[in-house]
């Protein structure tokens, strides 16, 4: 059957006979229609739930068990300064749904929000420009269990993590304890919004604070510090 051979191509992740389940985070109900429309023509394909926040997201997602999440990176802001939370929701489904495959959609090709994505154990990152044949096999190829990062993308992101050391004992020691303790929660790829719930600190105050510490390390973009932070991690662990 048509559906069998179609499923087996996903990678066989549930019985062939079972549709790959996938649920869908935009905050603008249009492109979730036409995604859903897109998706629910493929017959090995089912849309299973949508929410147009994270809240909701976070809430439903859990119930209905998807295989695959797609995930607008950017929600309630579309400029380039906007908060990934989407990467956020990624990170909160995986740890309720380890099985989970979360495929990255976002409108910008932002080298910061793919480092925060492999952070948070995204599967797939792809821009919205993305035409619907490769979406749906995008969807295919993470529940599959394979991977779907930009070849390019990822490499520049792993240059960085290569690259020369950024910053020097010196230059930590001039961070407080407060601004290391968020320089860590970076690191892990959480956004501001989630450092300000993790230590009870206005969102704004994490914000200024961020950009303290991006002045004392000598470096322009959050990734970089999220780079410093790893490197930190790694010293202090002997690895």
């Amino acid at each position: 059957m048509p559906e069998t051979a179609d499923t087996a191509d996903a990678g066989g992740v549930d019985p062939p006979a079972e549709p790959i389940g996938v649920f869908l985070l935009d905050d603008h109900e249009v492109v979730r229609r036409g995604l859903r429309d897109l998706l629910d023509a493929e017959p090995d394909l089912s849309v299973v739930g949508e929410a147009a926040s994270a809240r909701e997201a976070i809430a439903r997602a859990p119930a209905v068990r998807p295989h695959v999440a797609v995930l607008d990176v950017r929600l309630g802001g579309s400029g380039e300064g906007a908060d990934h939370e989407g990467i956020a929701v990624c990170r909160e489904l995986r740890a309720r749904l380890p099985g989970l495959a979360c495929l990255m959609l976002t409108s910008f090709d932002d080298d910061e929000a793919l480092f925060d994505a492999i952070m948070a154990g995204a599967a797939g990152y792809v821009l919205k420009q993305i035409n619907g044949s490769d979406l749906v096999s995008a969807v295919r190829t993470v529940a599959g269990g394979r991977s779907m990062l930009d070849p390019g993308a990822t490499a520049r992101v792993m240059a960085r993590l290569r690259g020369p050391q950024p910053s020097t004992p010196d230059e930590l020691e001039r961070l407080s304890p407060r601004e290391r303790e968020i320089l860590e929660l970076i690191g892990d790829g959480l956004t501001n919004r989630q450092i300000a719930e993790r230590l009870f600190l206005a969102e704004k105050t994490v914000k200024n604070r961020i950009s303290s510490i991006l002045s004392k390390l000598g470096v322009g973009r959050r990734i970089q510090a999220a780079v410093i932070a790893e490197r930190i991690r790694e010293r202090e662990t002997g690895q």
